[in-house]
């Protein structure tokens, strides 16, 4: 949930990017916070989990507007995609605002893009949260994988596995490249801030 903090006038927004290990998450925050430099109002920050790490950094997204004449601040953070590190990113999606769910367009990737989506669904369950209800929006990334020949699922296969149900907004992406980061992005600030203004409606 995010904090308002009514001093400053800044409502604070968690996003949180989920998906399998070395899928593009950590690739596409630091496209983000290089392109959005000069909008961000931290550091990155990295805690390494030997090879697979979890990053964030705050950043005022402009020209999205206002909620209730606040600005907006935003965190973004990563999660560890490994299996091990279940502790971490259940700790991490805590008072999740939105979600963006990088999957790996690489064939060998498919079993564990359908197990990650399923780890995002118990562990926001576990916090009385429905992955069909939290703003969410799919990014399947290493599009440009296909030109080297190297074998990658089609589109098709990744709406079935992934979004069949949930009819969640989806970007193509090639996150090395920046191709389709600043749409998966702007897409989920839409929607998170949508989001977060019906819920402060109803609690007024």
């Amino acid at each position: 949930m995010a904090i308002f903090n009514a001093k400053e006038r800044v409502i604070e927004c968690k996003i949180v990017y989920y998906g399998p290990g070395r899928g593009g998450k950590t690739t596409n925050l630091e496209y983000i916070f290089k392109a959005g430099k000069k909008y961000a109002t931290s550091d990155m920050i990295s805690i390494d989990t030997k090879g697979d790490r979890t990053l964030y950094f705050d950043f005022l997204p402009l020209g999205l507007g206002k909620i209730r004449g606040c600005d907006v601040k935003v965190q973004l953070y990563t999660v560890p995609g490994q299996v091990k590190y279940v502790s971490t990113r259940k700790l991490v999606l805590k008072n999740v605002d939105g979600i963006v769910f990088v999957a790996d367009s690489l064939e060998i990737r498919r079993k564990a893009n359908i197990m990650s989506l399923k780890d995002l669904q118990q562990n926001l369950a576990e916090q009385d949260m429905s992955i069909f209800k939290v703003p969410l929006v799919m990014q399947y990334n290493k599009r440009d994988l296909a030109e080297q020949g190297i074998p990658v699922l089609p589109m098709e296969v990744l709406e079935k596995d992934l979004n069949r149900k949930l009819g969640a907004p989806s970007f193509p992406a090639s996150a090395l490249k920046g191709k389709g980061v600043g749409d998966t992005l702007k897409k989920c600030l839409v929607l998170t801030l949508r989001h977060l203004q019906n819920e402060l409606s109803w609690a007024e």
